[in-house]
């Protein structure tokens, strides 16, 4: 009698074990939150951006020759990784999507800013940015007479300072040094010291330098090939001041030249060509114009 009564009440545990599971596990999926895509659209579709605020000037984009310009308020070469940040909003996703005629509840019938992406002139795709919901701090959009309710990182990345969205590298990404003149440096005045890469190998004009390979080509990748700078600003050269300078020697018979403006307490150059001003940390700043040529010490 007992071992029928313990067999019962086993069975009687599993049975409501089984009715809880069967009970629970559906109404999670129920609740389960549905993801909504806000455009179907891939990055590779589009070649300009505009991103235009209501009380000051649009900051605009273009890419050329498959990397991205900034083209206004000023011209230069823009930071791709913040250029993609500003067109991830194709891929974003939302808990909420809303069709509606009442753009004004939303704040998008005088938004906070406009996001014009563009195909070419006559096919572009808009994003409008309006109100933030006061219940999860995220912002509504509306694309297409849908509006979404989005991360705030969207509108953070859009409404980044134009001149972050500068690229911090000193040398474009097309362009491949073939050597350095460094003779107009005060440190190498005297000895005129130009590098130059001859058939895969680091020549010194120096004769008593005895380059290793290795650290020369560690030296390139390290100091301008990957180096970013910790700020860069619009630079306009004075012509009434002459700075010392050196020139970087590409692969394509061309030169780049920098102005060296300051060596302490940061290490400023100026890259005249490009209006940009690149502020790189002292030490960094000594290794970039002091390359491992290995002379004998005196």
């Amino acid at each position: 009698m007992k071992k029928r009564w313990l067999l019962n009440l086993i069975l009687l545990a599993v049975v409501a074990g089984l009715i809880t599971f069967l009970y629970v596990r559906p109404k999670t999926e129920a609740n389960k939150a549905i993801e909504y895509e806000v455009s179907p659209y891939k990055l590779a579709e589009f070649n300009a951006i505009s991103i235009e605020f209501p009380a000051k000037a649009p900051v605009t984009f273009e890419k050329v020759d498959k990397y991205w310009r900034l083209t206004a308020p000023y011209k230069t070469r823009a930071d791709q990784i913040s250029v993609q940040r500003v067109l991830a909003i194709i891929a974003a996703k939302s808990h909420q999507k809303i069709v509606t005629n009442d753009m004004e509840k939303f704040g998008l019938v005088n938004p906070s800013f406009k996001l014009k992406l563009f195909r070419d002139k006559n096919n572009v795709e808009e994003f409008l940015f309006g109100t933030h919901s006061p219940l999860t701090d995220e912002q509504y959009i509306a694309h297409k007479g849908t509006v979404y309710l989005v991360s705030n990182s969207y509108a953070e990345a859009a409404s980044t300072q134009v001149i972050e969205m500068v690229d911090k590298a000193p040398l474009k990404p097309t362009e491949k040094v073939a050597g350095f003149d460094f003779s107009r440096l005060e440190q190498w005045e005297s000895s005129r010291l130009n590098l130059d890469l001859v058939d895969g190998q680091w020549k010194v004009s120096i004769k008593e330098a005895k380059p290793l390979q290795n650290e020369m080509n560690e030296w390139v990748d390290y100091s301008w090939v990957h180096t970013l700078a910790k700020s860069v600003e619009l630079y306009t050269p004075d012509h009434k001041t002459v700075y010392p300078s050196f020139e970087i020697k590409l692969a394509d018979g061309s030169k780049v030249h920098f102005d060296k403006i300051q060596e302490s307490p940061d290490l400023l150059l100026g890259r005249p060509d490009e209006g940009i001003m690149y502020t790189f940390p002292s030490d960094s700043g000594f290794v970039m114009l002091n390359p491992p040529i290995n002379l004998p010490s005196k």
